[in-house]
């Protein structure tokens, strides 16, 4: 028989010792948090701190996110050089490095911590990325959040923003050609009908803007910032209530005076940015004449008129685009952004219809996507025409009159009350 119960001091210290094993094990086996768990009950507090590895789904695969030191980002950016700088935001700044490890280039984001993001921010962008994975959304390499640095590390898109290839170009950039805007269209589309339709439960971007949209060598569209991302609404419920944020410009109408947000607020945003890639303009650019600093506001009235759809389309195309293709887009651009989201069109249907569209008009192309699943939305069935007629000879005033038809439903609430209210910024 141990007589070492009869000694309280041996005894707690005993206690003390095997608390500290348990405790130890415990840091050593935590498993990472599942996908439901994690996505239906995130930590509140910036926990991501010891060096422990997220666990990444990705349709059965276990990707890791790394955690990384301070010290070894400042190696791999050469300690936040200028000359390793390559963008800047409402979250920080960030930098091209090189992992000195792999020997892996990457893109390394360093909060700011007197920014417009915080702690709350970083975690679920860790939390959302660690959990969700697609070809266009961006990949998270890993984090660092030693002390009170945050960082976060990703793959690195070396053609960096849609923004950086389509406003304010200097002379010496070439234009986006159409076919490569209608790629990244189709690239953001599909990466926001994951968001919407394959996670359970869904996730509302939040944040849609052609700065957050990356792109690859090839120009396939990635998103990215998905700090202010947020679950949608779930069994009964039609929305989700949150503080009104994003980007002046991008958020819809109806967010903006409720702060009511669904998926279909996603969908205006989209509708934004389809519209930057027709025209080649900022949504908000103060130094036009005041009637054309909105680009929503400016477009709203053409909208109207097909015939004039032609005059949306950017000067620097110079015209080498095909004519019914961007009276397609302008169509689908005029459904995204009505004012009323019940007439908002499904992210899903979008895909289908710019899946159409990338591939362009060529005979072959025609023929390869005949036959397909049309898209459910009887208005994107009436943009896209004779896609979906059978013996494949369209009617261009059938095609008009059914574009017509649909852009005049669009714009029958009016989409210009939106310029007349503010959205909090967070870039």
């Amino acid at each position: 028989m141990s007589c070492f119960g009869c000694f309280p001091g041996h005894a707690n210290k005993q206690r003390r010792s095997d608390s500290g094993k348990r405790q130890q094990q415990q840091q050593q086996q935590t498993p990472a948090p599942t996908r439901q768990d994690t996505l239906h009950q995130p930590r509140p507090g910036p926990e991501p701190a010891s060096n422990k590895d997220v666990g990444k789904d990705s349709g059965g695969k276990n990707i890791k996110a790394q955690t990384f030191t301070f010290r070894e980002l400042a190696a791999a950016t050469k300690n936040f050089r200028q000359e390793c700088l390559i963008g800047e935001g409402g979250f920080g700044r960030v930098y091209r490095g090189k992992l000195e490890q792999t020997d892996q280039v990457v893109a390394v984001k360093q909060l700011d911590r007197n920014g417009l993001q915080g702690n709350r921010e970083f975690l679920v962008e860790v939390l959302m990325l660690s959990l969700l994975h697609h070809e266009n959304l961006v990949n998270l390499v890993g984090y660092c959040a030693d002390g009170e640095q945050r960082l976060l590390v990703y793959e690195y898109m070396p053609q960096r923003s849609l923004e950086d290839h389509l406003l304010d170009l200097s002379p010496s950039q070439k234009p986006l050609e159409w076919s490569t805007r209608m790629k990244i269209a189709w690239g953001a589309a599909k990466g926001l009908e994951y968001l919407h339709d394959k996670v359970n439960p869904p996730v509302i971007y939040r944040d849609l803007k052609s700065s957050n949209i990356l792109l690859d060598e090839e120009f396939n569209a990635k998103l990215s910032d998905f700090g202010l991302a947020k679950l949608g609404p779930t069994g009964e419920k039609m929305h989700v209530s949150s503080r009104v944020m994003g980007t002046y410009g991008y958020c819809a109408p109806e967010y903006q005076r409720t702060g009511q947000l669904t998926l279909k607020s996603d969908v205006y945003s989209f509708g934004v940015v389809l519209l930057e890639l027709i025209t080649g303009r900022r949504v908000v650019d103060t130094a036009r004449p005041i009637e054309e600093q909105n680009l929503v506001t400016w477009a709203e009235p053409v909208f109207r008129v097909p015939k004039k759809f032609g005059e949306l389309a950017d000067p620097l195309l110079k015209s080498n685009y095909p004519v019914r293709c961007l009276n397609q887009v302008v169509a689908i651009a005029a459904t995204c952004l009505n004012e009323e989201p019940s007439m908002r069109p499904m992210i899903s249907d979008i895909v289908t219809a710019l899946s159409f569209l990338s591939l362009g008009d060529g005979e072959n192309n025609r023929e390869s996507i005949r036959g397909q699943p049309p898209p459910k939305d009887a208005r994107i069935i009436d943009i896209l025409g004779d896609y979906f007629w059978e013996d494949g000879t369209g009617d261009d005033d059938e095609a008009a009159a059914g574009q017509v038809k649909v852009v005049a439903e669009a714009t029958e609430c009016g989409s210009n009350s939106c310029c007349d209210m503010q959205c909090q910024s967070e870039r």
